[in-house]
């Protein structure tokens, strides 16, 4: 795999040139204007602009752990009717056992918003989001943004965005989605993958090249190169999906007579687009990769970047697993204990579960190159156990009528419905100290469903369904599926869409206003949140030096994620596996702001603050209660990978968080995420810090400084009756979202009567 430094130029779809070398009859410019990526953002951009994008999608789609926060903000912004096609999925919290009544309260509340706004309704078990929006939402040259950060159809010609849930109430309000021309990276096939080679492997050798250093950040992936030819639709689905895990912002291949098939099974064949560069396309960077290189792969705990080939790891067990426990330390913060080397049983590595599941797994190739590397085997009667979650229903029927399903069940995997519980913690979650091997999306910390502030711990490595096929074949013994010396049936698809007509609330855009929307005991509307005062004092709550911190240790998923319905009880558990200390310290200081809303002395209730403001008035006695805002904060080097759940932000919002300060944002969507909620995404350069976990600082004239474009942005360290100066920077925001930031968040924006 070759990660070239400088832009390049693909002629012909087929021969790369480097910058430095072309002599060419177009300008850059000009074959800029040529990839598949730029004729899609241009069809859809309603600037007129293309270097500053505003965008409209033609479709939207949630899962039930997000549309009802994304519903509830768009009626309090004043929502009459869904304006493009929006379909809502209730694939998260389906098993979820806990809180009564509240996870199908949600999945009614779907329902009669669908019915009620104009929607589409996909019931519990019968399709994950991602598997529906392929077999029934794609379309060539369309755009779709999703609640969800594995929004993506690329393979299908389709660009897709995962965001959180305020980009999607712009959307529901006619408003756009507002971004720079992004940066496009070829990403250039060629040759064939190898047998036992799959999706994942191919994806995880990519995300382990350019996930580090940041290569495809933020800028789309478009697949090219004779190399697509060799792969199948699914194939190419597989790898796809899992290309939010480089943090680009979106993807798109070249397609062909196989995508053009792919919609004729799925009965939507003038949904079909044929998508290719030009004659000449500039691209901003370029991954080559030669496909019959690639072999199996692992992604070892706790991210989908910490890549080996399974060969690689067996050869260096030792070596390796020392590696991935002194990382987890880091990861886990010392709290608990933590080896993979009591696994090794003569010299081969024990895995205690394997899952093939969901958006990325849950493919009908997949499942049925697993059960042909698996025929006639037993995965054994020890601890190893084998689940499979085909991606929908119509996919759970063809395996049915296939035999395929009766193949895997003789071996003793089990087969359940289509839900993605095991990618967020909410099903088959391992034993203590278990280790996992998963085709899901990611393997972060606590993400299976342990819980580290029980005392809990078990891990997570991600691999191809073959491989995970050929370790169950091995009875629980880690195994590459290219030891499997049998044939691969190649099954053909069938796609039966009976059981969606039979069961899928569709709307077909038609709203009934007369509809009552069903609220269970736990759906509850968003707090009033003040705009921004002129004037800031925060309070250092937390503070995060892991390299990278994720959405999931923001806020946790698993079964919290029932109750992201009430935004003030799912906050109590903001932080709760990384800073358990998080909440109370929060809602501590929040009591300042409260008195201050209620026009009573924030120094009353929250006496800490006395000598802070004591302080701040030696040089600024101006500042008082009627042009101060108080609130929290938290540092983390690169806070947001992961997740596109906006709850990352509008937990702590809620408990009176009013800025994030990092080195840097791991995605768009998380930055766009705090913005949206009316917090300030302070940038502070790398290295020692001004402030430590427990200071207060002070940010004078911040409102003025934000409206009036200020580059730097200077703040105080209030320590011992002294001000210590440093500054912090906001990085680029339009005005929109300037606005958003002074009216204290995108539900005051959209009223406009909020200050």
């Amino acid at each position: 795999m070759k990660l070239y430094d400088g832009g390049i130029y693909l002629v012909n779809g087929h021969d790369i040139v480097e910058e430095a070398h072309a002599d060419l009859p177009v300008s850059r410019a000009e074959a800029a204007r040529n990839t598949i990526a730029y004729g899609i953002l241009e069809a859809h951009n309603t600037s007129g602009n293309m270097e500053k994008l505003q965008i409209k999608f033609d479709k939207l789609t949630s899962h039930d752990i997000t549309f009802v926060g994304i519903i509830q903000t768009a009626r309090a912004s004043g929502l009459e009717k869904f304006p493009i096609p929006y379909v809502l999925t209730n694939c998260h919290n389906s098993l979820c056992a806990v809180g009564g009544t509240i996870n199908e309260d949600d999945h009614m509340f779907g329902l009669t918003c669908a019915k009620k706004y104009g929607g589409v309704y996909v019931p519990p078990h019968q399709a994950v989001i991602h598997q529906y929006a392929r077999e029934m939402l794609a379309g060539g040259g369309k755009m779709i943004l999703g609640s969800d950060s594995h929004t993506r159809y690329g393979a299908l010609g389709t660009m897709a965005m995962g965001e959180g849930g305020g980009e999607l109430v712009k959307q529901l309000l006619s408003q756009t989605y507002d971004i720079n021309m992004p940066g496009v990276v070829a990403i250039y096939l060629k040759g064939e993958p190898r047998p036992g080679v799959g999706p994942q492997d191919v994806a995880l050798a990519i995300i382990g090249k350019v996930f580090g250093n940041g290569y495809v950040k933020n800028k789309v992936m478009e697949f090219v190169g004779p190399g697509v030819a060799s792969l199948s639709a699914d194939f190419r689905i597989g790898v796809d999906v899992m290309t939010t895990e480089t943090t680009c912002l979106s993807s798109i291949w070249q397609t062909d007579e196989k995508i053009e098939e792919f919609y004729e099974i799925h009965g939507r064949s003038e949904e079909y687009k044929e998508l290719k560069p030009g004659n000449v396309a500039y691209y901003d960077g370029c991954v080559e990769i030669d496909l019959g290189e690639i072999k199996p792969m692992i992604a070892m705990p706790f991210h989908p970047s910490n890549t080996y080939t399974i060969d690689e790891l067996k050869a260096n067990l030792d070596d390796i697993l020392a590696d991935v426990e002194k990382r987890a330390q880091v990861s886990l913060g010392g709290k608990i204990p933590y080896t993979l080397r009591d696994k090794v049983v003569d010299g081969n590595l024990y895995v205690d579960q394997g899952i093939i599941a969901g958006c990325a797994g849950g493919g009908f190739e997949n499942i049925c190159a697993a059960a042909d590397i698996l025929k006639g085997a037993s995965i054994g009667a020890d601890a190893f156990t084998l689940s499979v979650y085909p991606a929908s229903t119509p996919i759970y029927m063809e395996l049915a009528k296939n035999g395929v399903l009766a193949d895997l069940l003789a071996t003793g995997a089990v087969v359940k419905t289509a839900f993605c519980g095991p990618c967020f913690g909410a099903g088959d979650t391992p034993a203590h100290n278990a280790f996992s091997i998963r085709h899901t999306t990611r393997n972060f910390p606590n993400r299976e469903g342990s819980k580290v502030q029980n005392g809990q711990i078990s891990s997570v490595a991600l691999m191809d369904a073959r491989s995970i096929a050929a370790t169950a074949a091995n009875k629980g013994f880690l195994t590459s599926a290219e030891e499997y010396t049998g044939t691969y049936t190649n099954q053909k698809y069938f796609f039966d869409k009976t059981i969606y007509e039979n069961r899928i609330f569709d709307s077909h855009g038609v709203a009934d206003s007369d509809v009552e929307i069903h609220f269970g005991p736990n759906i509850k509307d968003w707090p009033k949140m003040p705009p921004l005062a002129e004037n800031l004092v925060l309070k250092v709550v937390s503070e995060i030096h892991d390299p990278v911190t994720t959405t999931d240790e923001l806020i946790p998923s698993g079964e919290t994620s029932s109750f992201r319905s009430n935004p003030l009880g799912l906050a109590e558990f903001t932080l709760s596996r990384k800073d358990p200390a998080y909440v109370g310290r929060a809602k501590e200081v929040q009591k300042a702001q409260l008195a201050i809303q209620e026009g009573t002395c924030p120094v009353e209730v929250l006496p800490e603050l006395k000598p802070v403001m004591e302080a701040i008035h030696t040089r600024f006695p101006e500042a008082d209660k009627g042009n101060v805002g108080v609130g929290s904060t938290i540092f983390a080097v690169k806070p947001g990978d992961g997740s596109a759940r906006e709850q990352a932000a509008s937990c702590q919002k809620v408990l009176g968080g009013w800025a994030n300060i990092a080195n840097e944002y791991a995605t768009k969507r998380y930055r766009s995420n705090l913005i949206n909620w009316g917090m300030l995404p302070f940038l502070i350069p790398a290295g020692d810090l001004p402030f430590e976990n427990g200071d207060y600082l002070f940010f004078p004239g911040v409102r003025t400084a934000v409206a009036e474009k200020a580059d730097v942005i200077k703040g105080y360290v209030v320590k011992d009756g002294s001000l210590a100066e440093f500054e912090v920077t906001l990085g680029e925001l339009t005005d929109d979202e300037r606005e958003i930031i002074l009216k204290g968040c995108l539900i005051n924006y959209n009223n406009r009567n909020a200050d």
